[in-house]
């Protein structure tokens, strides 16, 4: 009987450790930028949680929900909201409803939408940690992984109405491996995170600001990010022109490599924490 009840126990842990792992081995470290449309969501694999991003748009939901459940998620430790805009929070009430969710984390930035609205109550219904963030906080993702908040101060949330503005950023720390989070920051946060963290922000990938918009990614950040790949989030012809030129030209003048998800899918980050990590395209 003990011999029965220690195999039935031993297999209990192997499931959850395949759902907690999600296709990571080792000291492997996985982050994938989803092919969501004209939003942002991103999964982080550690080898002890599994982080997520940003949500995509609500007309997304349902591509959200078939991503996750073709990877196999049951559990979403973390769960990042960058900022309240409907492209970045839009697919949480979809997640909420399908998969258990520990944590939630945002900036306490506020808006009067019926979908920030639903956010909040499923988090207060659903008896979610919750938890604010601003600059100098840090985040344990587990397995040596650890996110670094550069943005927005506390001072941005006390006196700027701008959303996109305020939203996190954060660099994600994995031994020498670094990758910048941006969230829809635009200029006047990215001078500010210039000013303050300086060398601090280089990393070796930035997840583009704003999806490649022209008012963010501006010169004197890219100098100090220093970032060798960029991936954008966004839909094919969407009605925002994104990427802008001015951009694009901005990320080619660094010699920046770039990953785009309407023309290369979902971009998948492989590294062991060292410098030498690959870059996955869907398509």
């Amino acid at each position: 009987m003990l011999i029965i009840l220690t195999m039935v126990c031993a297999g209990c842990a192997k499931n959850d450790a395949a759902d907690k792992t999600a296709a990571t081995s080792g000291g492997e470290v996985k982050i994938e930028v989803l092919d969501i449309g004209q939003g942002d969501a991103s999964l982080i694999y550690t080898k002890d949680e599994i982080v997520m991003i940003d949500t995509g748009d609500i007309d997304e939901r349902d591509r959200l929900v078939k991503l996750l459940k073709e990877r196999d998620i049951k559990t979403i430790d973390k769960l990042i909201i960058t900022h309240p805009h409907a492209d970045h929070i839009g697919g949480a009430y979809a997640v909420f409803k399908n998969f258990k969710v520990k944590e939630v984390y945002d900036n306490g930035d506020t808006t009067t939408t019926k979908t920030y609205q639903t956010y909040l109550k499923n988090i207060k219904q659903q008896n979610i940690a919750y938890h604010q963030l601003k600059a100098g906080d840090s985040v344990d993702f587990g397995g040596g992984v650890s996110f670094k908040v550069f943005s927005p101060t506390e001072k941005m949330l006390q006196s700027d109405d701008d959303l996109n503005n305020n939203s996190l950023v954060g660099q994600l720390r994995y031994n020498d491996f670094t990758m910048l989070f941006t969230g829809d920051s635009e200029r006047e946060a990215e001078q500010n995170m210039t000013k303050s963290y300086g060398n601090e922000l280089q990393s070796d990938v930035l997840k583009s600001p704003h999806h490649g918009s022209r008012t963010s990614s501006s010169d004197s950040y890219l100098k100090a990010v220093k970032a060798k790949d960029v991936i954008i989030s966004l839909a094919a012809d969407n009605e925002y022109g994104h990427p802008h030129k001015q951009t694009l030209d901005r990320y080619k003048k660094y010699d920046m490599n770039v990953y785009r998800t309407d023309k290369d899918g979902t971009v998948t980050i492989l590294t062991d924490g060292s410098d030498n990590y690959t870059i996955q395209k869907e398509k």
